[in-house]
C-alpha cells in the first residue's frame, strides 16, 4: 500500500514536472505565494474542509466551478464575475444558470486570505486550489497546483454557451471541444471522472433516461421516478452522477459507465464503440491510472491561457473587476 501511494505521489510530481515544461504554463509556479502570502494554502483548505464538512457535494460543485473558468478565456476567474450595468457575465449562460454554485465558499475564502495577505492572491488562484483541495477531501488525490494566474476584467456569456461541453454531447463532439483547449482524448476521458463525485439535475439527464437505449433499464426506470418526461416541477431534481459512491473520489463513475449506468447521454458517450472506449475501460480496472491521468489532466486544464505577469488585476471582490 506504501508503495502504490509513493508511486502516485511521484507520478503527481512527474506530471507538474511535465506540465511546467510546456510554454505559457512555465510562467505558472506551485511556490509563486511561498513568500508573499505563505498562510495562503492553509486558508484555502480549511475553508474548503469546513464547505464539504457542511456540504460533500461542495467539493464535486467547486471542482465544476473550475472547469467552467478555464473552458470560458482560459483560467481567469471569469465565471466568477456578476453581471452588472457594466458587463454581462457568464453566470446566466445556459451551461451554468441555475446550475453552477460555490461562489459563496470562494467569497469566504476569498475574504479570509484578503484579511491576510490584502492585494495579493487572485481569485483565479483560489478558485484552483480550491478545486484541488476539494477533490482531496473528498478522498481523491492532491497535487502542487501551480499558482501566478491574474483576474480578468472581462467575461463571455457568448463564450460560455458555446465552449462549454452539453450533456447531450457525443464522443466526437467532446473530443473536438477538449482539443479546442489543448486537451486530448486521455484528458478529456480523465476529467469527465470527476463526474465520480457530485449530482446532476433531472433537466441533465431527462433524455438520457427516456430515450437512449444504451442504458440499464432498471437504472432508467429508478432515475425516471425522481425526472417526469416532460420540462417543469421536477427540473431541478437530483440524482448522483456515481451511484456508486456519490461522495467518494474513485474510479467508480467508469465502472458505472461500462456497465450501461451513465446518468448523462455524454458520460455514456465515452463507452460505446467510439475512440476513447479503451481509456475508459483501463480507468475502470485501474483506479491508478485514472488518478495519475487526472492530477496531469488537472493541471494541464489549469494551464488554459492563463493571464499572468501585468495583464489582468488582483480582484479585492472576486464578484466585480476593481
Amino acid at each position: 500500500m506504501a508503495s502504490a501511494v509513493m508511486s502516485l505521489r511521484r507520478a503527481a510530481a512527474a506530471a507538474v514536472a511535465c506540465v511546467l515544461a510546456l510554454g505559457a504554463a512555465a510562467q505558472l509556479t506551485p511556490t509563486f505565494y511561498d513568500g508573499s502570502c505563505p498562510s495562503l494554502q492553509s486558508i484555502v483548505r480549511s475553508g474548503m474542509a469546513a464547505a464539504v464538512q457542511q456540504e460533500p457535494r461542495m467539493g464535486a460543485s467547486i471542482l465544476r466551478l473550475f472547469f467552467h473558468d478555464c473552458f470560458v478565456q482560459g483560467c481567469d476567474a471569469s465565471v466568477l464575475l456578476d453581471d452588472s450595468p457594466a458587463l454581462t457575465g457568464e453566470k446566466n449562460a445556459g451551461p451554468n444558470a441555475n446550475s453552477l454554485r460555490g461562489y459563496e465558499v470562494i467569497d469566504s475564502i476569498k475574504s479570509q486570505v484578503e484579511a491576510a495577505c490584502p492585494g495579493v492572491v487572485s481569485c483565479a488562484d483560489i478558485l484552483a486550489l480550491a478545486a484541488r483541495d476539494g477533490v482531496n477531501l473528498l478522498s481523491g488525490p492532491t497535487w502542487a497546483v501551480p499558482l501566478g494566474r491574474r483576474d480578468t476584467r472581462t467575461a463571455s456569456q457568448a463564450a460560455a454557451n458555446s465552449n462549454l461541453p452539453s450533456p447531450s454531447s457525443s464522443a466526437a463532439a467532446l473530443v473536438s471541444a477538449f482539443a479546442s483547449k489543448g486537451l486530448d482524448s486521455r484528458d478529456l476521458v480523465a476529467l469527465s471522472g470527476a463526474h465520480t463525485v457530485g449530482s446532476a439535475r433531472c433537466a441533465s439527464f431527462r433524455s438520457r433516461v427516456y430515450n437512449d437505449s444504451n442504458i440499464n433499464a432498471g437504472f432508467a426506470a429508478k432515475r425516471r421516478q425522481i425526472c417526469q418526461p416532460q420540462a417543469g416541477a421536477t427540473d431541478g431534481n437530483l440524482a448522483p452522477l456515481d451511484a456508486l459512491s456519490p461522495v467518494r473520489f474513485d474510479n467508480g463513475y467508469f465502472r458505472n459507465v461500462v456497465s450501461q449506468f451513465g446518468l448523462l447521454h455524454s458520460d455514456q458517450e465515452l463507452f460505446g464503440g467510439g475512440q476513447v472506449d479503451g481509456v475508459t475501460a483501463q480507468y475502470a480496472r485501474n483506479g491508478a491510472a485514472f488518478t495519475r491521468d487526472f492530477v496531469t489532466a488537472m493541471i494541464k486544464m489549469g494551464n488554459i491561457s492563463p493571464l499572468t505577469g501585468s495583464s489582468g488585476e488582483i480582484r479585492a471582490n472576486c464578484r466585480k473587476p476593481n
